[in-house]
């Protein structure tokens, strides 16, 4: 599909993460200190949002169980999930944010 825009650049503060759809994907879209990163926002255990969960030190953790995944590559880091989320491209052109779908 190629890029989508999912949002502006201002919409999203660093340190803060939210779920967006592109092109009809759910993703995850982080602001890492004012780098955009995005990974699969459905979580490979249960299938929870981890849009609803915490974010720390570029990871985030699902709200439901307790998986983490690392926010740059979509690695899970903890179980109990045991596949990692897929990972996109982001960029930003202007003042928009693209996220490769």
């Amino acid at each position: 599909m190629g890029f989508v825009k999912v949002g502006s650049v201002g919409d999203l503060k660093p340190g803060v993460m939210k779920g967006v759809l592109a092109g009809g994907k759910p993703v995850l879209l982080v602001n890492l200190d004012g780098k955009y990163f995005a990974i699969g926002n459905v979580c490979t255990h249960m299938a929870c949002a981890l849009s609803e969960g915490k974010l720390k030190e570029g990871k985030v953790q699902c709200p439901c169980h307790g998986s983490v995944f690392d926010v740059k590559t979509g690695s899970f880091v903890n179980g109990p999930a045991t596949k990692s989320e897929p990972s996109y491209e982001v960029k930003t052109e202007g003042n928009e944010v693209l996220v490769d779908v």
